[in-house]
């Protein structure tokens, strides 16, 4: 009787007990800690001191960035009104008419990109000379070519730029974020990425790589320019006013000099809001992307596990008799 009695325990322990090895055990019951447990132990300073070093990051951030300013007011914008913008501005007196200098400016925004050169200054040198009506103009059909040329180009080499591309696995899923969607939702995408820190120069030719479509590509770099264009002119005509301010051409007015300040501080502000907008929404639809993935892999696995009792119970049944 005791022989039957210990034979009766161990049947019932490895009922109970299922084997680790076991394909239902691994996949429903897992051996790793819960993460409700996890959560409790989870020290709850964590949260606050991430706070604190954040703070930390950001004044040490702004500290460098006051220093580095001072340092370009005292001695880079003289360098730079003295080397740079005033021949510059006496060659273009001299040298070109405004008709060849736009074309020169055009061709210079629209082929920098190919080469993934950036098209900076040429935006400035658009805004010095032309202002804002003609300027705006320039550098908005410039820019629509260089979008379009890499973009064609990168049609041809599809294959390679894909894989460039597996490099960076984060960038690339981000890219890929852009080619999802309707009409509408890929032109959103386009111009976030445009107004975003992301390098519009990489990401005319990464986005053949998507299943983007070319006019939410296009109308959607259109719209994500038009801030960033208005901030170079506007930078560039500031410029040229200090320059002439500085050589003694132009004397500012008190009006002026309160709008000039008022137009600094309102690009500023804005071109700060709309970077953070751009980026905060690119990680929260980089959140739902992943998400959704996370939630798909978890339905296939649910699908799979509704089968294991009925496959198992197959297993256990025994033959019948003939």
């Amino acid at each position: 009787m005791p022989d039957l009695n210990e034979a009766k325990k161990d049947t019932e322990h490895n009922v109970t007990q299922p084997k680790e090895d076991n394909e239902y055990v691994r996949l429903v019951i897992s051996s790793e800690p819960r993460t409700l447990d996890a959560d409790i132990l989870r020290p709850r300073s964590q949260p606050r001191i991430r706070s604190f070093n954040w703070w930390i990051k950001v004044i040490i951030l702004s500290l460098i960035t006051i220093v580095a300013l001072l340092i370009l007011l005292k001695w880079g914008v003289p360098f730079l009104f003295k080397k740079v913008l005033v021949p510059m501005m006496q060659w273009e007196a001299t040298a070109f008419g405004r008709p060849v200098l736009a074309l020169v400016l055009v061709a210079s925004l629209a082929l920098f990109p190919v080469f993934l050169i950036p098209s900076g200054p040429s935006m400035w040198l658009a805004g010095m000379i032309f202002g804002y009506g003609l300027g705006f103009f320039i550098i908005m059909v410039g820019t629509t070519i260089g979008m379009v040329l890499p973009y064609m180009i990168g049609l041809l080499f599809r294959e390679q730029i894909h894989q460039w591309l597996k490099r960076w696995p984060q960038k690339a899923a981000m890219i890929r974020l852009a080619g999802e969607g309707s009409w509408l939702y890929q032109f959103r995408v386009v111009a976030l990425f445009r107004v975003s820190p992301f390098p519009y120069t990489i990401f005319n030719y990464a986005i053949v790589v998507t299943s983007m479509r070319f006019w939410p590509y296009l109308w959607g770099s259109v719209a994500g320019m038009v801030p960033e264009a208005y901030l170079y002119i506007y930078s560039g005509r500031l410029i040229r006013t200090l320059a002439d301010v500085q050589y003694g051409n132009h004397q500012l007015t008190a009006v002026e000099i309160i709008y000039n300040v008022i137009s600094m501080i309102i690009a500023i502000v804005t071109t700060v809001a709309f970077t953070i907008y751009a980026k905060r929404t690119l990680n929260e639809l980089e959140s739902a992307e992943r998400n959704r993935a996370e939630s798909s892999v978890a339905d296939h696995r649910t699908a799979e596990l509704e089968k294991l009792p009925l496959e198992q119970h197959k297993h256990l049944n025994f033959p019948s008799s003939v």
